[in-house]
């Protein structure tokens, strides 16, 4: 099966260059951090605090996903609803990384990601894809960038959407999520000894995918 991990820090550039190789590749794009945030979205309308492993695990057995896909784009429904359009507002993004911590929650959406990835050619991308989620793949990557390019992307991503942030505020939520998502201690962010290492600071999304593309059709 035709699975490519791609792993990596939050503002990489991960998403975009997935998706261009699902679409080079004809391929399924999987975004698993769109998963985690569906969770994180979840229990904040909750009101459960996503820190509180207590109180979200009992949430877990109530939250049906779905992921559906239209047009070539992929959707998260939870529970009949869709939430795509709200899981991109910033404070879903450290709410997400901060649930990712909790056991119970990485290992009810990797079941899925795994079942998805079993059947369908797809990318993947996310934190632990190529350690945690699927070791097997045959295509492993792991993009990175400095926290200050990371930072600036972001940010300009979030102007672009009418978000009224600074620089200096998503430059320290980027650090902040690089230590949560590095230290945890159940599959946490890291590069496996069989990842190849793609440093996009001075890269452009389109010269990323060339240097995959090269590797999975050598």
């Amino acid at each position: 099966m035709l699975n490519i991990a791609i792993d990596g820090p939050a503002g990489a550039g991960k998403s975009t260059v997935a998706k261009m190789l699902a679409k080079n590749l004809n391929i399924v794009y999987l975004d698993t951090g769109a998963m985690y945030r569906g969770v994180a979205y979840y229990v904040i309308q909750k009101g459960v605090d996503p820190a509180s492993e207590s109180a979200v695990i009992p949430l877990l057995d109530g939250i049906q996903m779905d992921i559906l896909y239209e047009n070539g784009m992929q959707k998260v429904m939870i529970c009949g609803d869709n939430v795509t359009p709200f899981i991109r507002e910033h404070n879903i993004s450290m709410a997400a990384s901060t649930v990712s911590k909790i056991p119970a929650v990485r290992i009810k959406l990797v079941e899925l990601q795994r079942e998805i990835a079993a059947k369908t050619p797809c990318v993947l991308d996310g934190r632990d894809i190529g350690s945690y989620v699927l070791p097997d793949a045959p295509y492993k990557f792991y993009m990175t960038a400095t926290p200050e390019e990371r930072a600036k992307r972001r940010h300009l991503e979030l102007m672009q959407k009418g978000v009224n942030i600074s620089y200096q505020a998503v430059l320290d939520d980027i650090t902040a999520r690089d230590y949560q998502d590095s230290n945890r201690a159940f599959a946490p962010l890291k590069a496996t000894e069989d990842a190849i290492i793609i440093d996009t600071t001075d890269l452009t999304p389109e010269q990323t995918a060339e240097q995959i593309m090269k590797k999975v059709c050598s």
